[in-house]
């Protein structure tokens, strides 16, 4: 047992889930014991334990579905390391990459996503289409995508978007430059997201690949010129 931690930032908790994680051996895939045991394990309270657990899900290194419970990831030593791959990549060629991966993902969502996930899927639609800021309303943007990769229901499809995920943070920063304050109400990813939605409500995967597909072509061509 590690020893227990004075909960006395998130940093420090993050830390020690993370060694939690190493010195148990997790391999990906393999599921992390249940919010109780691992309040007990660290000595953290319950609101301390969820905030690294949220933490550790926007690193990529676990994954959480719910009813299921929290899975792990992909290790931060596994495969190149996102700096050589950030290095190597341009935006075009970042956003190649996800017309490759995330059509197929929707797909995988249309057939398998749970009534649990789709609720949260739509709540991340509505809030991006309610936010009130560019900062705000990619945050809910980035959370559609990535709860459309956990309603696949496959640890490496979402393994895999996550590290899409964090390459394409990386490769993006400061390379969008933004007009207005917030989305404007005819921002075209609005009724994209929506067909998209609609196609995994209605458990059409043909349907999904295409609705996500047209979405990022829509995207690479307002911000790259490319389609």
């Amino acid at each position: 047992m590690l020893s227990r931690l004075e909960p006395s930032g998130r940093d420090a908790a993050v830390s020690a889930l993370k060694s939690f994680i190493d010195a148990g051996d997790y391999s990906p895939g393999d599921r992390l014991p249940a919010e109780r045991s691992l309040m007990g394990e660290l000595g953290m309270t319950r609101t301390i334990l969820r905030k690294a657990l949220d933490a550790l899900e926007r690193e990529g290194v676990i994954w959480r579905h719910v009813g299921k419970g929290t899975f792990v990831s992909v290790p931060s030593s596994h495969g190149a390391p996102i700096s050589e791959i950030v290095h190597q990549m341009t935006p075009v060629r970042m956003m190649r990459a996800r017309l490759s991966i995330e059509p197929a993902i929707a797909r995988e969502a249309a057939i398998n996503a749970s009534r649990e996930i789709m609720v949260r899927i739509k709540l991340a639609r509505d809030r991006a289409f309610d936010a009130t800021t560019w900062a705000d309303y990619e945050a809910q943007d980035d959370l559609f995508h990535r709860t459309i990769a956990e309603a696949s229901d496959n640890i490496l499809l979402v393994a895999i978007f996550d590290q899409l995920n964090e390459v394409r943070r990386a490769v993006a920063l400061n390379t969008v430059v933004r007009g207005t304050l917030r989305p404007p109400a005819s921002h075209s990813s609005f009724s994209e997201h929506d067909a998209i939605l609609a196609a995994l409500e209605a458990r059409d995967p043909a349907a999904a690949h295409d609705a996500m597909r047209n979405h990022l072509r829509s995207v690479s061509a307002r911000l790259f010129g490319e389609n």
